[in-house]
């Protein structure tokens, strides 16, 4: 079947409209919103930390107890209406401790993911962008604190210093920044020579300029990403030290003194 040659015909053509955006540009936050919402599992997984935080933040005033309050006649029960989670050996209610010790614990992740990743963000990035001698003086520092035995650094911390939450955060980011300042480090050597950087510094853009607008915002897939496992290792970190003794004191709860 052939068409006529008159069914075909030129669209109309305008000067004004040859730069017209076909669609408005979005942002960095933006972009990552909509990426967000169109995975599922990232969304589940959001929508369970929002959970535990908002528990950790009213759950223990949805009971009537305290987390300290003792009550030997009614140690060991069983969850009930009355007490959700049961009680433990000193007829603590456990739905509050647990809770109360969601506090402490995601507050000492939190902490020490923040303190890991602004220590380790700037040391590394200006590591990397200096390059040369400075790197390598930097770099050997960093040798030399992830040689030394993490666990054994924490705990001469925690028996030096009395013993409690800030101390807790402190023994966890004196050497966990270690790696995310390797990992910007890398980053850095590897973006700093591309086109966008020379481009910077050709126009007269100064170092700490480029690193902060352009060579760390192009970073921060891999710094999130290990941002993501430091916040849960500083937890099972703090659970740990408290389940050996060495962690949060009683009568305050964490979860690693409940366990």
């Amino acid at each position: 079947m052939s068409l006529p040659a008159d069914a075909f015909q030129p669209a109309p053509r305008r000067a004004t409209e040859a730069e017209t955006i076909s669609r408005p540009s979005l942002s960095y936050w933006q972009d990552v919103r909509i990426r967000l919402g169109k995975n599922r599992m990232a969304t589940a997984g959001l929508f369970i930390l929002v959970l535990l935080a908002f528990l950790a933040v009213f759950g223990p005033h949805l009971a009537d107890y305290t987390y300290y309050e003792q009550n030997l006649e009614g140690k060991n029960l069983a969850p009930s209406a009355e007490h959700w989670f049961g009680t433990d050996d000193l007829g603590r209610d456990m739905f509050v401790r647990t809770w109360y010790g969601a506090r402490v614990s995601l507050l000492i992740g939190l902490a020490a993911g923040v303190i890991d990743l602004v220590i380790g963000v700037l040391y590394g990035g200006i590591s990397g962008y200096l390059g040369g001698r400075a790197d390598e003086i930097m770099m050997r520092i960093v040798d030399v604190l992830w040689g030394l035995p993490y666990l054994l650094i924490v705990i001469l911390l925690l028996v030096v210093m009395e013993p409690g939450v800030l101390t807790i955060i402190i023994a966890l980011s004196v050497t966990g920044w270690l790696r995310m300042a390797r990992l910007v480090r890398g980053q850095v050597l590897q973006l700093k020579e591309r086109e966008y950087v020379l481009a910077a510094r050709t126009l007269g853009a100064s170092g700490l300029r480029i690193l902060f607008k352009h060579l760390l915002p192009n970073s921060l897939g891999p710094i999130i990403v290990l941002l993501t496992y430091t916040v849960p290792g500083a937890i099972f970190g703090e659970a740990f030290l408290s389940f050996l003794g060495l962690g949060v004191q009683a009568p305050f709860a964490s979860w690693g003194t409940m366990i």
